[in-house]
């Protein structure tokens, strides 16, 4: 249906939060539109909230299989040509389906529209929202290799692009959107970038993947940066730009895994200096000026044991801000 969107909510235990994301999708000022929502067997009280809005939605209810068998079977239920997903933690402005759509109108050959997520990020001193860029070049490539591709609900996605690209991975345990933006890009899916920022991403808990387990993402999206390489590679297509955006990222990888294994950490800094030889990290919170200085003089062992001694006992230095990769000691 031309036009028409399905905007695809998988659910599972989020009963404190799910009403305001059903809500946030009726309201959306898009007229042609349908909400369909999968609970993927919860076990408190959410699919009663979801049934609580009746006709204005369709829900459906199983065993919990994970967020990706969800997503398919949302996708084999919508009846829609664009797929707006939306995790049942997060929410949207009422007119993030419009804009983006108006965007399409202008650019039809566009099969994933993305945008900048807005973080609603929850502590102990309260909320604040952070809008997270995607900066310039918006090569589809860089952004995915240096991890700028957004959350999955920034997007309006093709529903065909994904059926074509096989839908989304059921056994990827962490990484989801990122697999599916690498295998829709192997496909010459058309990415395109619109700035207006919609979608809002909710961090209120410890409770994901992402968090619970780092080495394990490190290496799933050390996976996923080699079959960029491999693949640009065997195309012609690694470009210059292409390179060092996954070199950057390998490298801010390895900095972060340094605290939970030196060997490895070293293996992924060694394939860096293979495959660019003259790298240089640009100036990032993984990489501060003086760091990179004595990175230059030490390498990057040498480099990464001088922090951990500069480091000490602080007790402001925490596995949270090893995860950023940045490291006070050498601002």
């Amino acid at each position: 249906m031309k036009g028409f969107v399905s905007i695809l909510i998988p659910c599972h235990n989020s009963e404190r939060w799910v009403a305001q994301t059903v809500e946030s999708a009726l309201a959306q000022t898009w007229a042609e539109k349908e909400v369909i929502v999968v609970d993927d067997g919860s076990t408190d009280g959410s699919l009663e909230v979801i049934r609580s809005f009746g006709d204005r939605i369709r829900c459906e209810t199983g065993p919990n299989r994970g967020g990706n068998a969800a997503r398919n079977r949302l996708l084999g239920l919508a009846r829609g040509e664009w797929l707006q997903y939306l995790d049942a933690d997060d929410y949207l402005l009422p007119d993030k389906v419009a804009r983006q759509m108006e965007f399409l109108a202008l650019h039809p050959s566009t099969d994933v529209v993305f945008g900048p997520v807005i973080l609603e990020h929850w502590t102990e001193s309260g909320v604040h929202l952070e809008e997270l860029p995607i900066p310039e070049p918006h090569d589809p490539w860089v952004l995915l290799a240096r991890w700028y591709l957004p959350q999955t609900g920034a997007c309006l996605w093709r529903r065909q692009a994904i059926l074509d690209a096989g839908g989304w991975k059921v056994d990827q345990p962490s990484c989801q959107e990122h697999e599916l933006y690498l295998r829709l890009l192997m496909a010459e899916k058309h990415f395109a970038y619109c700035e207006y920022a919609g979608a809002i991403y909710r961090q209120w808990g410890e409770h994901t993947v992402c968090k619970r387990d780092v080495p394990e993402v490190h290496r799933r999206r050390l996976e996923i940066e080699q079959k960029i390489e491999e693949f640009l590679r065997g195309n012609d297509e690694l470009t210059r730009a292409r390179l060092h955006a996954i070199n950057l990222a390998r490298f801010e990888i390895a900095r972060s895994e340094w605290q939970f294994g030196e060997a490895f950490a070293r293996q992924i800094a060694d394939r860096v200096y293979r495959t660019e030889p003259g790298f240089v990290p640009d100036d990032t919170p993984a990489a501060p000026r003086r760091y990179r200085l004595a990175l230059r003089l030490l390498g990057f062992h040498w480099t990464e044991r001088l922090a951990r001694w500069l480091r000490g006992s602080a007790p402001a230095w925490g596995p949270g801000a090893e995860e950023s990769g940045k490291s006070p000691s050498f601002h």
